[in-house]
């Protein structure tokens, strides 16, 4: 199959580069002696989760309990919601997965939501393997990094019957932002989010450990300098079975491990990395040349205007392309001059949407024509993924592969 016998619009993934983007996350994990829990909010598919296990990843995250099932029938048995989970529903529905052999745990975030998880748990017999989700500067989900309570609330977290304490967590969203000073480029941006994420969290750990509510690693040659800088053993680790999870596609352009107080991150969660897309390009994570996913749409529509411009319109809006911007991109996704070399086409935005439709501006006249189909990097690709039934994965022009978008819908 060809990719011009697909209908259009249509997702493809260009084989090639997700090997690569797969491949480079893996052997970033590999360098800094960390296990790599890939976040499949991104792609939502059974076979790419299992690609990224076959290239060492240690189990999958998740955000919903639906996406859980959705794997957990696949035969995927580590499954970490990256979310705070609540609701009898949802606990049941994880219990029963337990039940079924896979290894589940969960985000807890206030002693309200904790104490709930517990006298259900208590209730059942049973014991919910929980994370401590920790706002490292993303304020959105989490107990804030310096929060005073902090200790007094994980040592609650330790001694409630109903609860094991494995570890804390945290998404450094905030690594989207970009540069946030004048002066500052996207390179010192993303290493400064980096950076604030790993400390932040390391220095969580050894609160607790000071506070004695995890026991403190051995003593190793990595502790923190009066300096506060970090030494690097690759010989120290993290507290045996205490989790230090962290990661979101950006904050891990720079990441490096580091050791303070014997405790090192243990886990990244890395969604994105996958595909890439134009909010990634943005913010100087990757270039366009990595970006493995595309849109493929058809112009349906040509008009001139007053003022000598044109507008043309496409295929797909909303409905494909999501109406999320991206840092440092005008409009709603990249327009591709060239999808071998993945060059944009110059003068071309996709300027609005609508539900059906991309409204796409262009200064002066297009050499595009009603009928001519276009690829775009999309804004956002993890939404775009999840208005899709399938995706194609292709080679070029070649059509290697229909993948079914498993999780597709799944929201609670």
């Amino acid at each position: 199959m060809l990719v011009s016998s697909l209908p259009s619009p249509v997702v493809l993934i260009e084989e090639s580069r997700l090997l690569r983007n797969l491949d480079d996350m893996a052997a970033r994990a590999e360098s800094e002696g960390v296990a790599l829990r890939p976040h499949t909010k991104t792609h939502k598919s059974v076979d790419l989760a299992r690609m990224q296990l076959d290239r060492g990843a240690t189990g999958i995250t998740v955000a919903k309990v639906g996406e859980a099932e959705v794997f957990a029938a696949a035969g995927f048995d580590d499954i970490r919601l990256a979310y705070v989970t609540l609701g009898a529903d949802k606990w049941n529905r994880l219990m029963k997965l337990e039940d079924d052999g896979v290894l589940v745990s969960f985000c807890v975030d206030t002693p309200e939501g904790a104490r709930a998880v517990a006298a259900h748990y208590r209730d059942e017999g049973r014991s919910a393997r929980v994370l401590l989700e920790i706002d490292a500067g993303y304020h959105r989900c989490g107990m804030r990094w310096d929060a005073p309570g902090l200790a007094a609330f994980a040592r609650e977290l330790e001694e409630l019957d109903g609860l094991t304490l494995i570890g804390i967590l945290t998404h450094a969203g905030n690594a989207y932002y970009g540069p946030q000073a004048e002066g500052e480029s996207r390179a010192d941006a993303l290493r400064r989010a980096s950076r604030d994420e790993r400390d932040r969290m390391l220095d969580v750990a050894v609160r607790l450990a000071e506070a004695g509510v995890i026991p403190a690693p051995a003593a190793s040659a990595g502790t923190s300098s009066d300096s506060g800088q970090m030494a690097s053993d690759d010989s120290s680790g993290s507290h045996s079975g205490f989790e230090i999870s962290i990661g979101s596609t950006p904050s891990l352009r720079y990441f490096e491990n580091v050791t303070r107080g014997g405790f090192r991150i243990t886990e990244i969660r890395p969604g994105n990395y996958v595909f890439h897309d134009a909010t990634q390009v943005g913010l100087g994570v990757a270039p366009h040349a990595n970006c493995a996913l595309t849109v493929r749409a058809t112009v349906i529509s040509k008009h001139r205007n007053p003022d000598g411009g044109e507008r043309l319109f496409l295929d797909a809006g909303k409905k494909v392309l999501t109406s999320d911007g991206a840092f440092g991109h005008e409009g709603y996704g990249v327009l591709l001059y060239n999808e071998r070399d993945m060059s944009p086409l110059p003068h071309h935005v996709i300027s609005a949407l609508s539900e059906e439709h991309g409204w796409l501006s262009v200064r002066g006249g297009s050499t595009l024509s009603v009928g001519d189909t276009v690829r775009i990097i999309p804004n956002h690709a993890c939404v775009v993924v999840n208005t899709q039934r399938y995706l194609y994965l292709v080679d070029g022009e070649d059509v290697l592969d229909t993948w079914a978008v498993s999780a597709q819908g799944r929201v609670v």
